[in-house]
């Protein structure tokens, strides 16, 4: 069974109706991305933060998978699939995904400072003052600007691994990820879905729709 590794970002969540920060009505024009996404701007403001990830988690209670996740699922029915998310909401797990691995956190979980305790809450809000086990305030289990990003390294592992790579929703602009492509096997194909110009190398063939359309060609034409 040939193993196909799927690296997603917004534009695969966009379709559900997530605001992504990338867009021109998107959430970078409401929020500086420093006071909301940095480490720094949680030691400055965690207030700030536990309401703005508050709110995300809010939205995620009111959308659901798109069509694009739910033939990414469908998938496992003919291959191995391994899904790589810079995403941090739960779409691809509850459109029925089993293998997924979220190098940007998840949001439907909070954590201690140091991330040793993580806690599953769902969307449930927390707030200034709810303490994990050892006395810390909870904070969302969000890798934030300014901080490591724990599993690039299993993440690259499995790419290396990959028959097939499909680059969906991402420009693979934003670092470490964008690197991963790198460690893929040089004979592989390779597909990336995307409305935009994007500028990739020779060897990656482009599907120039937006995620859902995007992925019912491709699947056709792995089939």
């Amino acid at each position: 069974m040939k193993h196909i590794v799927i690296l997603s970002g917004a534009g695969m969540s966009a379709e559900s109706g997530i605001s992504t920060f990338r867009d021109s009505d998107g959430l970078w024009e409401k929020y500086d991305v420093m006071e909301v996404a940095s480490i720094e701007g949680w030691y400055k403001n965690p207030d700030l933060m536990l309401e703005f990830y508050n709110q995300r988690r809010k939205q995620l209670d009111s959308v659901e998978p798109n069509e694009g996740h739910k033939i990414i699922a469908g998938l496992e029915t003919d291959f191995k699939v391994s899904v790589i998310t810079q995403n941090v909401d739960n779409l691809h797990e509850r459109a029925g995904s089993t293998k997924v691995i979220h190098l940007h956190g998840e949001l439907t979980k909070v954590c201690n400072e140091n991330k040793t305790q993580v806690y599953e809450i769902g969307t449930k809000a927390i707030h200034p003052g709810d303490k994990s086990d050892d006395g810390s305030q909870l904070r969302p289990f969000i890798v934030w600007f300014g901080e490591a990003v724990p599993l690039i390294e299993k993440a690259a592992e499995i790419v290396s691994e990959a028959d097939i790579i499909i680059i969906v929703g991402t420009s693979m602009q934003v670092y470490p990820a964008a690197g991963l492509i790198h460690y893929a096997k040089r004979e592989i194909p390779v597909y990336l879905i995307d409305p935009a110009d994007v500028n990739v190398g020779s060897n990656v063939e482009v599907i120039k729709e937006k995620a859902s359309k995007g992925l019912a060609i491709l699947k056709q034409k792995l089939k």
